[in-house]
């Protein structure tokens, strides 16, 4: 048995710091809280950490971003052995970070068919790498041409990083049901779709709707009776409308949602993920003139937008869409979303018990008996100052310590 010993520990429900912090592990569960360690118990003293339940950022992408990519040149350069060594550091920043689950959303490159995601979370969970648990979705459905189905080089090398219904380019109900299926197959725990356009991708305006109801409910259809739930990468508010009354369960982005949009969520009870970190961080300085024009005109708009989502009573999810924002950079998520208006309980709620219900994990979300030891460590109060969380000084996943720098 191993006892933790902190200054605190965060109750994520009551939104309040418990001092202390003592919290017993016993193999990969937390067994007690406040609890007096027994005469037997290995000691661990964490001086004056505040102790949170491990982290969740609902959307990454691991196999993406990090050292040694040209984003340029990567998507046809890279062969997917390259992508998975790439994926073990990304992933390794991430756990490090203190972020102990992630949901990988949707891959968009060649492979074969091959889900990477998949692959690089079985190999998390044996234990050959360190890295968080893995959520994966496979390949992003997309309609050709839209969003993530790879238009950089179109127009002057036609051809070029053509992908298949395996990997995610849909069309019609036929297809889309082939698509989703395949996903489910290979080992995807959730569907994810493209709803709308997005701000880095030559596809016309980022708010427009690019399936049909028809389709969005086919993909609806076929994830929901496996079991799973469907993610859909959305920016405008029509967009946004017509997903949540197709069934979609989870929004990404949703910068340009109108106060419509807003309420269709709360009454549907749906989520939606955050992604705002990239709307003030992210460096377009050198994409394309019209994808600049895009950012321009959508970023400023994520700001009003998730404010109003929290003040009207969405369901929020922290994600970051890494690596638009640098992997292992995780928590200045939520440092966005707290100078933009949200409190930093609410913060912290979004990036633990409601990640959590969105992946539908009752084991994992707070400091609780009988919950997954996923456990981190930072130097103060993160109700007062959430940057704190940037500068993580404990991670415990599955009652294994993989950083310990008190």
């Amino acid at each position: 048995m191993l006892t933790l010993k902190a200054a605190g520990l965060l109750d994520v429900d009551s939104g309040e710091i418990i001092r202390p912090g003592v919290i017993r592990v016993e193999g990969d569960r937390i067994v007690g809280i406040g609890d007096a360690a027994a005469s037997d118990d290995e000691v661990l003293d964490l001086g004056d950490l505040i102790l949170l339940p491990g982290l969740m950022d609902m959307e990454v992408n691991l196999l993406m971003g990090g050292r040694g990519e040209n984003p340029g040149l990567s998507q046809v350069q890279d062969d997917p052995p390259t992508r998975v060594l790439r994926a073990v550091g990304n992933a390794r920043r991430t756990l490090r970070a203190g972020f102990t689950t992630v949901r990988n959303l949707g891959l968009f490159v060649k492979t074969g068919g091959y889900l990477l995601d998949v692959a690089l979370g079985k190999a998390i969970d044996a234990g050959w790498i360190e890295g968080p648990r893995v959520v994966p979705a496979g390949h992003a459905i997309t309609p050709t041409g839209g969003h993530l189905d790879p238009t950089m080089f179109a127009a002057f090398m036609p051809g070029v990083l053509e992908l298949t219904v395996e990997e995610g380019i849909a069309n019609g109900v036929d297809e889309i049901r082939k698509a989703v299926r395949y996903q489910i197959k290979h080992g995807a725990q959730l569907i994810k779709v493209c709803c709308s356009g997005g701000v880095m991708s030559l596809t016309g305006e980022a708010g427009a709707q690019h399936y049909s109801d028809e389709e969005l409910r086919v993909i609806v259809d076929e994830a929901h009776r496996r079991g799973l739930r469907v993610a859909a990468h959305t920016h405008g508010a029509e967009a946004v409308k017509h997903a949540v009354a197709c069934g979609i369960d989870c929004i990404e982005h949703g910068f340009l949602m109108d106060d419509e949009a807003i309420a269709m969520l709360v009454e549907h009870d749906r989520f939606l993920v955050t992604t705002r970190r990239l709307a003030e961080a992210m460096d377009v300085s050198k994409a394309p003139p019209v994808l600049q024009a895009k950012a321009a005109e959508m970023f400023p708009k994520a700001r009003t937008s998730i404010k109003a989502a929290y003040e009207a009573g969405v369901k929020i999810a922290v994600g970051t869409d890494a690596p638009a924002i640098p992997h292992g950079r995780n928590a200045d998520e939520l440092v966005t979303l707290v100078d933009w208006g949200m409190p930093p309980a609410a913060v912290l709620k979004a990036a633990t018990v409601t990640a959590a219900e969105l992946i539908n994990a009752a084991d994992r979300g707070r400091l609780a008996e009988g919950l997954l030891a996923d456990i981190i460590g930072v130097p103060g109060d993160p109700l007062s100052d959430i940057t704190v969380t940037r500068n993580v000084q404990f991670v415990m996943k599955g009652g294994q310590v993989y950083v310990n720098k008190n």
